[in-house]
């Protein structure tokens, strides 16, 4: 049977982007997939990052940066970009801001992220 899922878990974090996770660890438990909406303010970034989790950003409004090894893709509106475990990425966004959904794949953990500072 389908479930409505109204009351997205609200996730702190510095810098002033707003989480809502719709389904994932901290929201619904799941483990195998994880799914967010974020509004990210404008210059937000944060740390390097090597996650353990296939990741697909799909941007809603604004600009979502994604530095790699080989450079910096720009990913703008109705565009989509995937990353791949193991892969050391950073995500900032432009001067407008940002709106994007980010799905992971197993679901987002603060314990397989593994960002630079942590």
């Amino acid at each position: 049977m389908p479930e409505l899922l109204t009351d997205p878990v609200q996730i702190p974090v510095p810098g002033g982007k707003i989480i809502a996770e719709h389904v994932g660890a901290a929201s619904t438990g799941d483990t195998a997939v994880s799914v967010a909406h974020m509004k990210a303010p404008p210059g937000w970034d944060e740390p390097f990052q090597t996650p353990e989790f296939d990741e697909i950003t799909l941007v809603l409004a604004g600009t979502v940066l994604v530095d790699h090894d080989g450079g910096r893709l720009e990913v703008g509106p109705g565009r989509s970009v995937r990353t791949r475990p193991g892969e050391r990425i950073r995500y900032s966004c432009g001067p407008q801001g940002a709106e994007y959904v980010a799905i992971c794949l197993p679901a987002f953990t603060p314990d397989t992220v593994h960002r630079d500072d942590e």
